[in-house]
């Protein structure tokens, strides 16, 4: 039990070097070992957030080199939520690859879906800004390469917009993390939150600065205004199992700012305590409004599944700006909501475009598609999810976020801004279904595209679909017992005391 902390590490890791080394016997062996290595992880996910439930950290040191010092993962129930997330929507993405062959169209597919997780749980898991960076760094390594996977000018721009806004992102999070280690001497989180609160008044400003800079960088990372522009095209243009696996992408962001802003800068931060949370809040306010506006001016429907990941995250950041428990725990909810919903999304998209043919996934009325009827009904599902339309868990989410929000300032501001949002949301996603399933042609004109007979491997690609979006009703049905972890979750968050007395414990292992 006490090294079950890097096994989220390790496992992605090692199935990737040996997927590199399994490459010359085929896609077929690299699928078998890539899809159980895949499910290996959920299988570990879940033990580890069962465990995480009673609520003690473990810190895992490594070599042995305790903090500030050494380098340190932090296992606790944020942690381990992410990882569970990360794990079912891979899983997903994984299968949707496989049995639609869209794995097979690169060579090196597997080996960087794997290095993608590594990366991702990584940055979960680790306790040090430094190490945050690093984990970073080979996420977005492995991403740049998922984003071209299978070619085509389009997703070559939409990826070349992608690397070179990450890479100056990049930049300037090494530009952060130098005036933070400049300032505190460290870039342990938990020891730069004992500095900060200690921090004499003649270096606030520049701690304040250089976590305003962060903050871009999260933000960046997130699609947070003015930052987003590089979304919609690049989650648009990838393949389908990739714009599901990017769904948690931006929220890593958001993970990110949750732990390193509200560990460093939550409330024993003296004069600095939450500074962020004004900017987070009123620029989350201002990407929810824009995206619904993509979501209403987009002319495809995966360009429209990319603005919607740009709403959910929008609405995160606003929980997460309101600084409260409540909110947070509210927030956390809408995560896995939003998350899941995402990716299947992304998958159905493709099937409609599998099943639309040369009308693809523009909006024009085209001939009626194969398997109209399943396909309607999980989008109408997937849009009223999307929207927050009762009884679903996306109105849960909004609604526990907006009563979160009633004490705070700025709570007309924020009622409004979610209601108008949710409100353009339910009129751009009626607007697609009505075009893509009732306005359909009886009989086909002569200059028509050719619309495809059969959607090939099409029961296998909905299990996929159906895996990612059990969650919507999933999280109604277990709303109470979900509800109840979201706010143990919220509390230890913000239980900064606690999160530095695990770090500063002695034993590996931790509290």
């Amino acid at each position: 039990m006490m090294h079950l902390p890097i096994l989220p590490i390790l496992l992605p890791l090692l199935a990737g070097i040996v997927l590199l080394l399994l490459r010359p016997l085929g896609v077929k062996v690299q699928r078998m070992v890539s899809f159980g290595a895949g499910f290996a992880l959920l299988m570990l996910a879940v033990l580890l957030f069962d465990a995480s439930l009673s609520g003690q950290r473990q810190v895992y040191v490594l070599g042995n080199w305790s903090a500030p010092f050494g380098i340190v993962l932090v296992f606790d129930q944020l942690a381990a939520l992410m990882l569970l997330v990360t794990a079912v929507l891979a899983v997903g993405a994984l299968w949707y690859a496989i049995v639609t062959e869209t794995d097979a169209q690169g060579r090196h597919f597997h080996v960087l879906f794997q290095m993608q997780l590594f990366g991702l749980n990584g940055a979960f898991l680790t306790g040090d800004a430094f190490n945050l960076f690093v984990f970073f760094e080979v996420l977005l390594l492995a991403s740049y390469s998922l984003l071209l996977h299978g070619g085509g000018a389009k997703r070559t721009v939409a990826g070349l917009h992608y690397v070179v806004v990450n890479l100056v992102g990049s930049t300037v999070f090494l530009f952060a993390l130098g005036a933070l280690y400049g300032a505190l001497g460290t870039l342990n989180i938990a020891d730069m939150a004992v500095k900060v609160a200690a921090l004499p008044a003649k270096r606030e400003g520049l701690v304040m600065a250089a976590g305003l800079l962060l903050l871009v960088v999260f933000g960046l990372k997130a699609a947070l205004f003015p930052l987003y522009l590089w979304l919609p095209a690049a989650y648009a243009n990838t393949s389908a199992p990739v714009a599901a696996l990017f769904a948690v992408m931006t929220k890593v962001g958001v993970y990110a700012i949750i732990r390193v802003h509200g560990t460093v800068f939550g409330a024993e931060a003296g004069n600095l305590a939450y500074f962020y949370a004004p900017w987070l809040l009123g620029l989350g306010l201002v990407t929810l409004l824009l995206a619904a506006l993509g979501v209403m001016a987009a002319f495809q429907l995966r360009v429209q599944v990319a603005y919607l990941v740009l709403a959910s995250v929008a609405t995160l950041l606003i929980a997460v700006g309101l600084q409260s428990q409540a909110a947070l725990a509210a927030g956390l909810y809408y995560l896995v909501h939003s998350t899941l919903l995402a990716g299947g999304m992304f998958l159905l998209a493709d099937l409609i475009v599998r099943g639309r043919g040369d009308y693809a996934d523009r909006f024009d009325p085209g001939m009626q598609m194969p398997h109209y009827q399943l396909l309607g009904g999980v989008f109408l599902l997937a849009a009223m999810a999307a929207v927050g339309l009762p009884p679903l868990s996306g109105f849960f989410g909004k609604v526990w976020i907006l009563q979160a929000a009633l004490p705070h300032p700025w709570h007309w501001v924020v009622l409004a801004t979610v209601l108008l949002g949710s409100m353009l949301l339910l009129i751009a996603l009626a607007r697609s279904g009505s075009v893509l399933f009732y306005k359909v042609k009886a009989k086909p004109d002569a200059a028509d595209p050719v619309i495809t007979e059969t959607i090939p491997a099409f029961g296998l690609s909905m299990v996929a679909v159906l895996w990612l979006l059990a969650a919507v009703p999933l999280l109604v049905v277990l709303a109470n017992p979900v509800s109840a972890v979201m706010e143990r979750v919220a509390a230890q968050v913000l239980d900064v005391s606690g999160y530095q007395s695990a770090v500063f414990a002695p034993a590996v292992g931790g509290k």
